[in-house]
């Protein structure tokens, strides 16, 4: 079987009657395939509102939010595919994968964002007392968020906040030095800020110090917080060309993951999408 018709089983959401999402059982939930990356079908309110329904049950989770680089690493590479099975909850951070599913005839409700989310999910840590780490980003990124978290959400309570040093992942006292901090705080919200796949790496790897909290990874998220990087302006998010924005900020580091692999891969999507619907379509003719 080809890697992008390959399905790894993904882990069931947690079984609180009190959340939309985790009642349903795996065989349930509302999933939208795109070359065998399953994508839970929900909006960010409904996403926000399964976490904190499980963490009031004392379940915890993981949150993975691809976006087409992602996917387009998942359908060739097998590490990538076994981290984004062990997540809880995939929703796509990315508006070519939401194009895909429409043009599939399958379509996802709106694109969840982790830069995003992890505003709405601080403010409900805030609304609900729960508490939040901050983990990753460069130099500085992660204390300079928390301070604009704690002016932006009053009552948010920031347990942690710690940036790992280059090559940490190699380092033992590095890893230690994560672990201590992150038991220490023992908080209810883990946002790993590493880009991935390093940020789903450490996730497995330190998630089962902190089994009923909840762990996303938020790629550049801190330092959009920081104000150290600018996020694109709201119709770029909406209109699919924020990924243009991050380019010319960093038109080096990033011109070969759009335009050498990123928009033939997306052109790619499109047209296995679009067959997929023509294909449905067709069968059911006949």
């Amino acid at each position: 079987m080809s890697p992008e018709l390959a399905t790894v089983s993904r882990a069931p959401l947690p079984s609180d009657p009190g959340s939309a999402l985790a009642s349903k059982s795996d065989s349930e939930r509302d999933l939208v395939d795109l070359m065998g990356l399953e994508l839970d079908r929900v909006t960010e309110r409904q996403a926000v509102e399964s976490v904190f329904d499980a963490l009031d049950t004392g379940v915890g989770g993981w949150i993975v939010t691809p976006n087409l680089d992602i996917l387009r690493r998942h359908t060739r590479d097998e590490e990538t595919r076994q981290l984004i099975s062990l997540a809880t909850l995939v929703v796509a951070d990315g508006m070519p994968l939401i194009w895909a599913s429409r043009l599939k005839g399958d379509p996802l409700p709106e694109r969840v964002a982790g830069s995003t989310m992890i505003w709405t999910l601080c403010r409900e840590a805030a609304h609900r007392g729960r508490s939040v780490f901050l983990l990753g980003g460069n130099e500085g990124a992660a204390a300079d968020a928390s301070r604009v978290l704690e002016r932006a959400c009053p009552g948010i309570r920031i347990v942690g906040a710690h940036c790992p040093p280059f090559g940490f992942e190699n380092d033992a006292d590095a890893m230690n030095a994560i672990r201590d901090q992150l038991e220490a705080a023992r908080p209810d919200l883990v946002f790993v800020a590493l880009g991935s796949p390093k940020q789903e790496r450490l996730i497995k790897e330190m998630r089962e110090l902190l089994p009923s909290a909840w762990w996303a990874g938020v790629g550049i998220s801190l330092s959009f917080i920081s104000g150290e990087v600018r996020r694109a302006p709201r119709w770029m998010q909406k209109t699919g060309l924020e990924w243009f924005h991050r380019f010319m900020q960093e038109p080096g580091r990033l011109a070969r993951r759009y335009f050498v692999e990123g928009v033939p891969f997306a052109i790619r999507l499109f047209a296995v999408s679009a067959l997929s619907r023509f294909g449905r379509t067709r069968s059911k003719s006949l």
